[in-house]
């Protein structure tokens, strides 16, 4: 069964073409600058090829996507037909969603209802939905939701402390968000660790531009950093993360500015970035503390010192820990901030082996032989999540005889 996974955000759409009865990677791309003036990459294996293609729209996104996968010189497939299904990413699924689902009305309108809270994804996530609706007639579509995994939190995790009218009313509440790629990666710690992931604590760090912090019980997510929005928990590349709500109000009235204003201040020129003043890239940042910027260092410190208290606080709420997972750009890669972040956690049992801590982007246990609490990096795949995840839902609804 080949799944097509898309992601397609406000002018970009990536892509990955997965055959889900091996695990394999067939073809992967990004269609970049949609609405602008196109530029589509493709890669097959260990092959590039990149092409400026007219793409003003997401509907000719797709059709781009399709012909370069039938593509005799660089394609993967003979026809759109051998396409079984396609997973969607989907950032937020409220309440509605505890699972992927396949695409009906309904399940448009429930990512509709959801716009509301998340005005930066949903909506691109929408025109992804609609094009491949338009350009793949016939071909099953399932949503699989960020938020979803996170769906198990038990409701004193996931309550604000405001008046409960405003969860009766508007659904406030903490979501989470990076789910597939925290679910991802604490099934395969378990296999690495020759466990049952029901028997294990685990905390899963996705550290990336955008990160976040769960805590894993016995499988399921039972707390994470982030709320009702991807903003909340630690600081990021160029969101602000949690804050003391009265700055808010404090900043708008010095400045006088909008609430658009303030919201654009708290997730695009914060973060690393806003303390640094240098980039929210921690390569740039490497570069700059080298060269002697102060702020620069603080900005490492801060993002250090808020990774370590989630761990804390979370080998408390769950009353133990098993294992540690890094993830994503910044914790598969660098391993300076693993070191700094795992520092002084001894008495946890977590020790790193600083040599084998030096390695990259590779699937390793980077603990001690001796050491109580296991230490992984673990490279994400949250396309394979969505294509097995995809997959599930189009083999049970064939098993019950429906008609897609």
């Amino acid at each position: 069964m080949k799944i097509l996974v898309i992601n397609a955000g406000s002018s970009s759409l990536k892509y990955q073409l997965i055959d889900a009865k091996n695990n394999t990677l067939l073809a992967k791309g990004l269609c970049e600058r949609i609405g602008i003036d196109g530029r589509f990459k493709h890669n097959v294996a260990d092959k590039e090829y990149l092409v400026d293609l007219p793409m003003p729209n997401h509907t000719t996104a797709i059709e781009n996507v399709v012909k370069a996968l039938t593509s005799r010189e660089y394609g993967v497939i003979d026809s759109m037909s051998e396409i079984s299904a396609v997973g969607h990413r989907v950032v937020h699924g409220g309440e509605k969603f505890s699972g992927a689902m396949l695409i009906d009305d309904v399940v448009i309108k429930g990512i509709s209802d959801c716009v509301e809270i998340s005005p930066l994804h949903n909506p691109h996530n929408l025109t992804g939905i609609r094009a491949c609706a338009e350009i793949m007639k016939g071909v099953p579509q399932v949503a699989v939701f960020d938020t979803s995994f996170h769906q198990t939190m038990p409701d004193y995790a996931y309550m604000y402390a405001l008046p409960y009218e405003f969860y009766e009313k508007y659904r406030i509440r903490r979501y989470g968000f990076h789910g597939t790629s925290h679910k991802y990666v604490s099934g395969r710690a378990a296999k690495i660790l020759g466990k049952d992931i029901n028997d294990l604590k685990i905390i899963t760090c996705h550290l990336g531009n955008g990160s976040s912090i769960t805590a894993i019980k016995d499988g399921i997510s039972v707390d994470t950093s982030m709320g009702l929005t991807p903003l909340e928990g630690i600081m990021m590349g160029t969101r602000c993360g949690s804050i003391d709500p009265a700055i808010i109000s404090f900043i708008m009235e010095k400045k006088g500015i909008t609430v658009k204003q303030m919201d654009d201040i708290m997730n695009k020129k914060s973060g690393i970035l806003g303390v640094s003043g240098v980039s929210s890239d921690f390569r740039d940042i490497e570069i700059a503390i080298e060269q002697g910027n102060e702020r620069a260092h603080l900005a490492t410190e801060m993002f250090c010192y808020q990774v370590k208290k989630y761990i804390g606080a979370y080998c408390a709420a769950m009353g133990g820990l098993d294992a540690i997972v890094f993830t994503a750009g910044i914790g598969e890669n660098n391993s300076i901030l693993r070191n700094k972040i795992c520092e002084g956690l001894d008495f946890f049992g977590i020790e790193l082996d600083l040599e084998l801590n030096k390695q990259r982007g590779k699937e390793l246990d980077i603990s001690t032989k001796t050491a109580k609490v296991r230490v992984l990096t673990i490279p994400t795949n949250e396309e394979l999540v969505i294509a097995l995840d995809t997959k599930n839902i189009i083999e049970k609804l064939q098993e019950a005889n429906y008609v897609l």
